[in-house]
């Protein structure tokens, strides 16, 4: 496990779109380690590749711990329009399908009463992306 998240930090430092992507998935899973909540906050905020930003969004989404969706909430309130919207897309599509992600829409209501007004704000933003419903795109 350790080989692994090291692995993912250094290919979240990469100048290929690519391995930022894979970083952004295989760091989903360490939310609770600082190290991996730190890149991954980089990884949402990706100014080379709206790729990185998507993916890494629906891998959170996927997760779909308090601790990952609380990522994408803080990530939302330093987010420019395009991020947003390429953030929105990637929780969205780990919403559908038949291997849809956890009720984020549940864990967005929890994060709503988050102390720090970017968590309940950006939670607030993703519960209006799921419309409040779970599974339901």
């Amino acid at each position: 496990m350790v080989g692994r998240l090291a692995s993912a930090l250094t290919e979240a430092l990469s100048p290929s779109w690519s391995q930022r992507v894979r970083a952004g998935r295989a760091l989903a899973a360490y939310t609770h380690v600082p190290e991996a909540a730190e890149a991954l906050a980089g990884l949402l905020l990706d100014t080379e590749d709206t790729a990185v930003t998507r993916q890494t969004s629906e891998a959170l989404a996927r997760v779909g711990t308090t601790a990952s969706v609380r990522l994408l909430a803080l990530a939302i309130a330093g987010a420019d329009d395009s991020q947003a919207d390429w953030m929105e897309t990637g929780v969205l599509d780990a919403l559908v399908g038949p291997d849809s992600a956890p009720d984020v829409a549940m864990v967005c209501g929890q994060l709503s009463r988050d102390p720090e007004a970017a968590v309940h704000q950006g939670a607030a933003e993703i519960l209006s992306w799921t419309d409040g419903r779970p599974g339901r795109p």
